[in-house]
């Protein structure tokens, strides 16, 4: 007995080998040239974490025992400040008022501790009066912008306060304990003022919370908070000029809100006026009814049967009176005249002479009848 392979049993055997000798190449060089690897990817921030760019000083400080606290302004009704408290304004002094700056100096004097910054670069006039630095006779420099160097043992070369403006201390409002200073003015001052200290720096783009972990930010940082570190609370006021709701909702929530305004412009699209021709005209059918029922009613009034008209007007008249005053309707004769007369406030006698049937001819009695069952009808 013979067994053979048919023609199309073969080319199918040798199309399947082919195919699988491609797919295992494939899988075989795939393997040779990608590694299965672990991937850590940073999660966008959120809550405070995303608002708030001193959250992780914050948590830095209360991890190593230090009482933090972060919020947008000062608030000074809400959160009193104590003697040894720690007061760091993140933004723009002049953000402040001038009532917010004097009572931060009253409190530097009793023994507090303040870290500003001057005014960021830009249009700035000369003479411009700054909370607190100007106070102090702290004037911002005119000097062109540079880093300045600043190296920790053990770590590469770093420089800080590139994109800060410097300052200067021209008065004797207040003593200079430690100043950072080279030709283009101070990078950093230490002023006594009082019990007190005031620190004014270029800027405080080492504090944020993506700079903080390098070491070299981190010394600084421990260094700029020694006087009262550990002695009181360090409020960390991160914006002294936070953007409206409105304006953050139309930033950062365009997800949500675009798609709604979308499908709301699309409503009401829908079902606006349309600006196009004219609506046409009653259908001729209709039309020709209406016309049919005034020459029907010409008719019989022209050969005399008026008086069929106005009992079919009386009739519907009574037939609106049992659905709406079954009482008036059950009555009959005079009784129910004087009813209608009470209830229409008609004088009895046009009632009686509506319901009666009018003579034959009479035009004036048939309008005036009409008129007054139509009326009395419409008022039930």
């Amino acid at each position: 007995m013979n067994i053979g392979i048919s023609r199309d049993n073969l080319q199918a055997v040798i199309i399947t080998t082919v195919l699988l000798a491609l797919a295992g190449l494939g899988v075989a060089w795939w393997l040779h040239n990608y590694e299965r690897v672990e991937e850590s990817v940073d999660m966008p921030r959120t809550g405070e974490a995303r608002s708030n760019p001193l959250y992780v000083l914050k948590l830095a400080l209360r991890a190593d025992g230090v009482k933090a606290e972060a919020r947008p302004n000062l608030q000074r009704e809400r959160h009193r400040l104590g003697e040894r408290d720690t007061v760091l304004l993140y933004s723009d002094p002049r953000t402040l008022s001038r009532e917010d700056g004097r009572a931060l100096l009253e409190w530097v004097a009793k023994g507090g501790h303040l870290l500003v910054r001057t005014p960021p670069p830009g249009p700035f006039a000369p003479g411009t009066t700054v909370p607190v630095l100007s106070q102090l006779d702290v004037v911002p420099a005119r000097t062109p912008l540079q880093c300045a160097g600043w190296d920790v043992p053990g770590q590469d070369k770093h420089v800080e306060f590139c994109k800060g403006r410097r300052a200067e201390l021209l008065g004797t409002a207040g003593e200079l304990v430690l100043g950072w200073a080279d030709s283009g003015g101070n990078v950093y001052m230490r002023i006594a003022h009082g019990r007190g200290y005031v620190d004014v720096l270029s800027d405080f783009d080492f504090l944020d919370n993506d700079s903080l972990k390098d070491a070299p930010h981190i010394v600084l940082t421990r260094q700029l908070l020694a006087p009262n570190y550990k002695a009181g609370t360090v409020h960390l006021i991160y914006d002294a000029d936070m953007p409206s709701f409105w304006w953050t909702l139309v930033r950062y929530s365009w997800m949500a809100w675009l798609p709604l305004l979308l499908a709301l412009l699309a409503w009401l699209w829908l079902r606006a006026q349309r600006f196009g021709p004219l609506q046409p005209a009653p259908a001729s059918e209709r039309r020709s009814l209406l016309e049919h029922v005034v020459a029907s009613g010409e008719h019989v009034y022209r050969y005399g049967y008026a008086h069929l008209l106005h009992e079919a007007v009386r009739n519907a008249f009574l037939a609106r009176l049992r659905r709406r005053d079954p009482q008036a309707a059950a009555l009959g004769g005079e009784a129910q005249v004087l009813m209608l007369s009470e209830r229409f406030n008609v004088p009895a006698a046009e009632i009686r002479d509506a319901l009666s049937t009018p003579i034959a001819r009479d035009h004036a009695a048939f309008r005036s009848r009409i008129a007054t069952l139509v009326r009395l009808r419409n008022q039930l």
